[in-house]
Protein backbone atom coordinates (compact mmCIF):
# COMPACT_ATOMS: atom_id res chain seq x y z
CA UNK A 1 0.00 0.00 0.00
CA UNK A 2 2.75 2.25 0.99
CA UNK A 3 4.34 1.66 -2.60
CA UNK A 4 0.89 2.84 -4.37
CA UNK A 5 0.75 6.01 -2.59
CA UNK A 6 4.20 7.03 -3.16
CA UNK A 7 3.60 6.48 -6.69
CA UNK A 8 0.34 8.11 -7.07
CA UNK A 9 0.34 10.53 -10.12
CA UNK A 10 0.41 14.81 -9.60
CA UNK A 11 -2.33 14.32 -11.49
CA UNK A 12 -4.23 11.98 -9.17
CA UNK A 13 -3.36 14.15 -6.17
CA UNK A 14 -4.30 17.30 -8.14
CA UNK A 15 -7.60 15.92 -9.04
CA UNK A 16 -8.02 14.56 -5.72
CA UNK A 17 -8.00 18.29 -4.19
CA UNK A 18 -10.34 19.51 -6.82
CA UNK A 19 -12.97 17.02 -5.35
CA UNK A 20 -13.38 19.75 -2.77
CA UNK A 21 -11.19 22.98 -3.91
CA UNK A 22 -9.96 23.84 -7.37
CA UNK A 23 -7.19 26.05 -8.88
CA UNK A 24 -7.09 28.98 -11.56
CA UNK A 25 -10.21 31.12 -11.95
CA UNK A 26 -12.19 32.13 -9.35
CA UNK A 27 -15.30 29.89 -8.80
CA UNK A 28 -18.19 29.56 -6.53
CA UNK A 29 -21.75 28.65 -5.58
CA UNK A 30 -23.80 31.61 -6.52
CA UNK A 31 -23.89 34.65 -8.95
CA UNK A 32 -21.56 35.32 -11.90
CA UNK A 33 -19.32 32.74 -10.47
CA UNK A 34 -21.79 29.64 -9.62
CA UNK A 35 -22.31 26.55 -11.23
CA UNK A 36 -23.83 27.94 -14.33
CA UNK A 37 -20.64 30.37 -15.46
CA UNK A 38 -17.94 27.74 -14.46
CA UNK A 39 -17.74 26.35 -17.73
CA UNK A 40 -17.07 30.12 -19.39
CA UNK A 41 -14.87 31.14 -16.18
CA UNK A 42 -11.25 29.39 -17.59
CA UNK A 43 -10.57 27.21 -20.32
CA UNK A 44 -9.70 24.50 -18.36
CA UNK A 45 -13.23 24.27 -16.98
CA UNK A 46 -14.43 24.24 -20.81
CA UNK A 47 -15.73 20.27 -19.44
CA UNK A 48 -18.30 21.38 -17.19
CA UNK A 49 -20.44 22.76 -19.82
CA UNK A 50 -19.19 20.57 -22.34
CA UNK A 51 -18.74 17.18 -20.81
CA UNK A 52 -21.70 14.70 -21.59
CA UNK A 53 -21.09 12.35 -18.79
CA UNK A 54 -21.11 15.23 -15.85
CA UNK A 55 -21.55 14.57 -12.30
CA UNK A 56 -23.86 14.81 -10.05
CA UNK A 57 -27.08 13.10 -11.34
CA UNK A 58 -30.56 12.53 -9.93
CA UNK A 59 -30.47 8.66 -9.70
CA UNK A 60 -33.75 7.50 -11.78
CA UNK A 61 -34.59 4.62 -13.53
CA UNK A 62 -31.68 2.40 -12.56
CA UNK A 63 -30.69 -0.99 -14.13
CA UNK A 64 -30.78 -3.88 -11.80
CA UNK A 65 -27.18 -5.83 -12.03
CA UNK A 66 -25.19 -8.26 -9.50
CA UNK A 67 -23.29 -5.82 -8.16
CA UNK A 68 -20.16 -7.12 -6.12
CA UNK A 69 -19.51 -5.64 -2.72
CA UNK A 70 -17.21 -2.84 -2.16
CA UNK A 71 -14.42 -4.48 -1.45
CA UNK A 72 -13.29 -1.26 1.25
CA UNK A 73 -10.39 -1.49 3.72
CA UNK A 74 -10.39 1.78 5.69
CA UNK A 75 -7.64 1.42 7.76
CA UNK A 76 -6.03 4.70 7.92
CA UNK A 77 -7.05 7.29 10.04
CA UNK A 78 -7.75 11.06 9.11
CA UNK A 79 -4.76 13.41 9.24
CA UNK A 80 -5.96 16.94 9.35
CA UNK A 81 -9.29 18.68 8.88
CA UNK A 82 -9.42 21.99 6.35
CA UNK A 83 -11.42 24.93 5.44
CA UNK A 84 -10.66 25.63 1.57
CA UNK A 85 -13.42 28.10 1.25
CA UNK A 86 -15.74 25.36 -1.01
CA UNK A 87 -16.28 22.78 1.44
CA UNK A 88 -14.88 20.87 5.10
CA UNK A 89 -12.41 18.31 4.33
CA UNK A 90 -10.90 15.50 5.70
CA UNK A 91 -7.13 14.32 4.14
CA UNK A 92 -6.05 10.97 5.75
CA UNK A 93 -2.60 9.40 6.16
CA UNK A 94 -1.70 6.46 3.63
CA UNK A 95 -2.85 2.75 4.37
CA UNK A 96 -7.11 3.38 3.48
CA UNK A 97 -8.13 1.55 0.13
CA UNK A 98 -10.87 0.50 -1.96
CA UNK A 99 -10.49 -2.07 -4.35
CA UNK A 100 -12.78 -2.16 -7.69
CA UNK A 101 -12.91 -3.37 -11.42
CA UNK A 102 -9.28 -5.39 -10.77
CA UNK A 103 -7.74 -2.04 -9.57
CA UNK A 104 -6.68 -0.84 -6.44
CA UNK A 105 -8.09 2.95 -4.91
CA UNK A 106 -6.09 4.67 -2.48
CA UNK A 107 -8.54 6.55 -0.62
CA UNK A 108 -7.21 10.63 0.02
CA UNK A 109 -10.05 12.84 1.70
CA UNK A 110 -13.38 13.05 2.23
CA UNK A 111 -15.77 16.53 1.98
CA UNK A 112 -19.28 17.52 2.31
CA UNK A 113 -22.26 19.10 0.67
CA UNK A 114 -25.40 20.84 2.11
CA UNK A 115 -27.51 19.50 0.59
CA UNK A 116 -26.67 17.09 -0.99
CA UNK A 117 -25.49 17.42 -4.79
CA UNK A 118 -26.68 13.80 -5.40
CA UNK A 119 -30.42 13.08 -5.64
CA UNK A 120 -32.37 9.80 -5.32
CA UNK A 121 -35.57 9.48 -7.14
CA UNK A 122 -35.72 13.27 -7.33
CA UNK A 123 -34.70 13.76 -3.41
CA UNK A 124 -32.03 16.06 -2.17
CA UNK A 125 -30.52 15.05 1.28
CA UNK A 126 -29.84 17.49 4.02
CA UNK A 127 -25.91 16.75 3.22
CA UNK A 128 -23.94 14.47 1.74
CA UNK A 129 -19.91 13.60 2.27
CA UNK A 130 -17.74 12.18 -1.17
CA UNK A 131 -14.69 9.99 -0.11
CA UNK A 132 -12.33 10.45 -2.81
CA UNK A 133 -9.73 7.14 -4.25
CA UNK A 134 -6.75 7.68 -6.92
CA UNK A 135 -4.86 4.91 -8.11
CA UNK A 136 -1.32 4.60 -9.11
CA UNK A 137 -2.48 5.62 -12.81
CA UNK A 138 -4.87 8.62 -11.05
CA UNK A 139 -7.81 7.27 -12.03
CA UNK A 140 -10.14 8.39 -9.67
CA UNK A 141 -13.18 6.70 -8.03
CA UNK A 142 -15.96 8.33 -4.96
CA UNK A 143 -18.10 6.68 -2.95
CA UNK A 144 -21.06 9.01 -1.56
CA UNK A 145 -22.54 8.86 1.41
CA UNK A 146 -26.11 10.79 2.28
CA UNK A 147 -26.98 12.00 5.50
CA UNK A 148 -30.53 12.40 6.56
CA UNK A 149 -31.67 14.38 10.13
CA UNK A 150 -31.76 12.18 13.30
CA UNK A 151 -29.03 10.88 15.93
CA UNK A 152 -25.90 12.70 16.33
CA UNK A 153 -23.66 11.40 14.66
CA UNK A 154 -20.08 11.14 16.32
CA UNK A 155 -17.72 11.10 13.58
CA UNK A 156 -19.19 14.01 12.56
CA UNK A 157 -18.55 15.48 16.40
CA UNK A 158 -14.73 14.84 15.92
CA UNK A 159 -14.70 16.78 13.16
CA UNK A 160 -16.91 19.61 14.47
CA UNK A 161 -15.07 20.00 17.65
CA UNK A 162 -12.02 20.76 15.07
CA UNK A 163 -13.70 22.26 11.89
CA UNK A 164 -12.02 25.32 10.78
CA UNK A 165 -14.29 28.44 10.53
CA UNK A 166 -12.33 30.63 7.70
CA UNK A 167 -11.01 29.77 4.44
CA UNK A 168 -7.44 28.48 4.62
CA UNK A 169 -7.31 26.78 8.43
CA UNK A 170 -6.35 23.51 8.93
CA UNK A 171 -6.15 21.80 12.16
CA UNK A 172 -4.61 18.38 13.40
CA UNK A 173 -6.91 16.01 13.92
CA UNK A 174 -6.25 12.95 17.17
CA UNK A 175 -5.86 9.49 16.30
CA UNK A 176 -9.21 7.58 16.22
CA UNK A 177 -11.10 8.98 13.35
CA UNK A 178 -11.67 6.42 10.42
CA UNK A 179 -13.20 6.28 7.45
CA UNK A 180 -15.53 3.29 7.38
CA UNK A 181 -17.59 4.43 10.67
CA UNK A 182 -18.82 7.58 7.98
CA UNK A 183 -20.63 4.11 5.96
CA UNK A 184 -23.87 3.13 6.32
CA UNK A 185 -24.24 -0.95 7.84
CA UNK A 186 -26.52 -1.37 4.61
CA UNK A 187 -23.54 -1.49 2.26
CA UNK A 188 -26.13 -1.62 -1.11
CA UNK A 189 -25.25 0.89 -3.92
CA UNK A 190 -25.75 2.40 -6.92
CA UNK A 191 -23.13 2.50 -9.75
CA UNK A 192 -22.63 5.08 -12.82
CA UNK A 193 -19.67 6.91 -14.64
CA UNK A 194 -19.13 10.17 -13.62
CA UNK A 195 -16.93 13.59 -12.91
CA UNK A 196 -15.82 15.83 -10.50
CA UNK A 197 -18.29 17.90 -8.97
CA UNK A 198 -16.26 21.49 -9.10
CA UNK A 199 -14.21 22.87 -11.77
CA UNK A 200 -12.17 21.22 -13.85
CA UNK A 201 -15.79 18.72 -13.71
CA UNK A 202 -12.67 16.15 -15.59
CA UNK A 203 -14.63 12.67 -16.61
CA UNK A 204 -14.20 9.09 -16.02
CA UNK A 205 -14.68 9.18 -12.37
CA UNK A 206 -16.29 5.88 -10.91
CA UNK A 207 -19.35 6.98 -8.62
CA UNK A 208 -20.90 4.56 -6.00
CA UNK A 209 -23.60 6.21 -3.82
CA UNK A 210 -24.88 4.25 -1.42
CA UNK A 211 -28.58 3.73 -1.39
CA UNK A 212 -29.02 4.00 2.42
CA UNK A 213 -28.25 7.34 4.43
CA UNK A 214 -26.36 7.91 7.56
CA UNK A 215 -27.78 10.33 10.31
CA UNK A 216 -26.82 13.62 11.70
CA UNK A 217 -28.26 15.72 14.21
CA UNK A 218 -30.23 19.07 13.48
CA UNK A 219 -27.34 20.80 15.01
CA UNK A 220 -24.63 19.11 13.44
CA UNK A 221 -26.33 20.13 9.88
CA UNK A 222 -26.33 23.29 11.32
CA UNK A 223 -22.92 23.88 12.37
CA UNK A 224 -21.77 22.40 8.86
CA UNK A 225 -24.08 24.50 6.90
CA UNK A 226 -23.16 27.54 8.87
CA UNK A 227 -19.18 27.24 7.46
CA UNK A 228 -19.82 25.68 4.22
CA UNK A 229 -23.36 27.50 3.29
CA UNK A 230 -24.87 25.74 0.25
CA UNK A 231 -22.39 24.24 -1.78
CA UNK A 232 -24.01 21.78 -3.96
CA UNK A 233 -23.71 21.46 -8.23
CA UNK A 234 -27.05 21.22 -9.81
CA UNK A 235 -28.20 17.58 -10.75
CA UNK A 236 -26.36 17.53 -14.35
CA UNK A 237 -28.25 15.32 -17.66
CA UNK A 238 -27.66 11.75 -17.59
CA UNK A 239 -27.48 11.42 -21.61
CA UNK A 240 -26.81 7.99 -22.62
CA UNK A 241 -25.57 6.67 -19.30
CA UNK A 242 -26.90 3.59 -17.68
CA UNK A 243 -27.11 3.75 -13.16
CA UNK A 244 -26.97 0.37 -12.42
CA UNK A 245 -27.85 -1.16 -9.10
Amino acid sequence: MKRIVQTLTGSALLCGALMAGGHGATWGYSGKTGPKYWGDLDPKFAMCKLGKNQSPVDITGTVKAELKPLNIDYRSEASEVLNNGHTVKVNFKPGGTLEVDGKRFALLQYHFHTPSETAIDGKLYPMEAHLVHADKDGNLAVVSVMFKVGATNADLDKILKKMPKKKGEKYSLASGLGAETLLPKIRSYYRFSGSLTTPPCSEDVRWFVMSEPVELSKEQLRDFEAVMGKNNRPVQPINARLIIR
